[in-house]
C-alpha cells in the first residue's frame, strides 16, 4: 500500500472521527486533495484510492496536470477546484476548466467568470473568502462587505453561488481554531437567514481539520497530510 492511500485512509478516519464527535454523518464532510506543487503521478495514485476531487492554486501547473490526469484517465468523474489566488486576466481558463471556484473575493472576478464560463457546461460553483480574521496579508471580502457581495454574485448567470470559504489565522489550541471557523459559519447563517441558498462552508486544512469540521464544514482542503510536505523552488 503506498503513502499516499495510507495517509488518504488516515485523513478519513480523522473525518470520521470529528463528524461522530460533533453528530453528523461522514458523508456531511467532502475531502477536498489540495494537490498544488505535486505531480500528476500523485494525483493518480489518490484517484486510483478512490479520491477523486483535488485543489490547485497555481493556474498553469493546474492546466497541465489536469490535460496529464485527463489523458490518464478520461472516463474518471474528476472534480478540480480552484482554490488560489484569482487574476483578472487568468478567469477565462478558471471558468472553462474548473468546477469549483472558492477564492472569489471580488465582483469584478464573478462577473469576468459568469461572463467567461462556457454555457454548455453547468453552472460554475463559488465560494466567497472572507477574511475573518482581519490580517493584512490574506485575502478576503471583509465580513461587513460579505452581504453585499454575496447578493450581486447571487445574480450572475452561468454561476452558482454556493457558499463561504476562509482560511484563518494559524492556532494551535482547538478553541481558539474553533472560534474562527465559528465566525464564518455564523456569517453563512445569516446569509441563509436572508434567504440566500447556501450550502458549502469550506474550510479546515491539515492541521484543524477536527475543529473545523465540528463548527459544520462541508468541505475541508487537505494537502500536506495526504501527500506530504511541500516543496516550492
Amino acid at each position: 500500500m503506498s503513502t499516499i492511500v495510507q495517509n488518504l485512509q488516515a485523513v478519513d478516519a480523522s473525518i470520521v472521527a470529528a463528524a461522530d464527535a460533533a453528530g453528523r454523518p461522514r458523508n456531511a464532510v467532502q475531502l477536498l486533495a489540495v494537490s498544488k506543487t505535486f505531480p500528476a503521478e500523485a494525483v493518480l495514485e489518490a484517484a486510483a484510492a478512490g479520491q477523486y476531487a483535488f485543489g490547485e492554486n497555481y493556474l498553469q501547473e493546474a492546466l497541465d496536470k489536469i490535460a496529464a490526469v485527463s489523458h490518464a484517465l478520461p472516463a474518471a468523474p474528476m472534480e478540480w477546484h480552484f482554490i488560489g489566488p484569482i487574476q483578472s486576466n487568468k478567469t477565462r481558463p478558471i471558468a472553462a476548466i474548473f468546477a469549483w471556484v472558492h477564492t472569489v473575493e471580488r465582483l469584478k472576478i464573478a462577473q469576468r467568470l459568469s461572463e467567461q464560463r462556457p454555457p454548455q457546461l453547468a453552472p460554475l460553483n463559488i465560494c466567497l473568502q472572507v477574511n475573518i480574521s482581519g490580517e493584512a496579508s490574506k485575502s478576503g471580502v471583509t465580513p461587513e462587505a460579505l452581504p453585499e457581495l454575496a447578493r450581486a454574485v447571487a445574480q450572475l448567470p452561468h454561476l452558482r453561488l454556493r457558499g463561504l470559504m476562509a482560511i484563518p489565522e494559524a492556532q494551535v489550541q482547538l478553541e481558539q481554531q474553533r472560534a474562527a471557523f465559528r465566525t464564518l459559519r455564523v456569517l453563512y447563517e445569516r446569509l441563509r437567514a436572508d434567504g440566500m441558498a447556501l450550502d458549502t462552508l469550506s474550510m479546515g486544512m491539515s492541521a484543524d481539520l477536527g475543529a473545523a469540521v465540528a463548527e459544520g464544514a462541508t468541505i475541508v482542503r487537505v494537502g500536506s497530510a495526504i501527500f506530504g510536505s511541500r516543496k516550492y523552488e
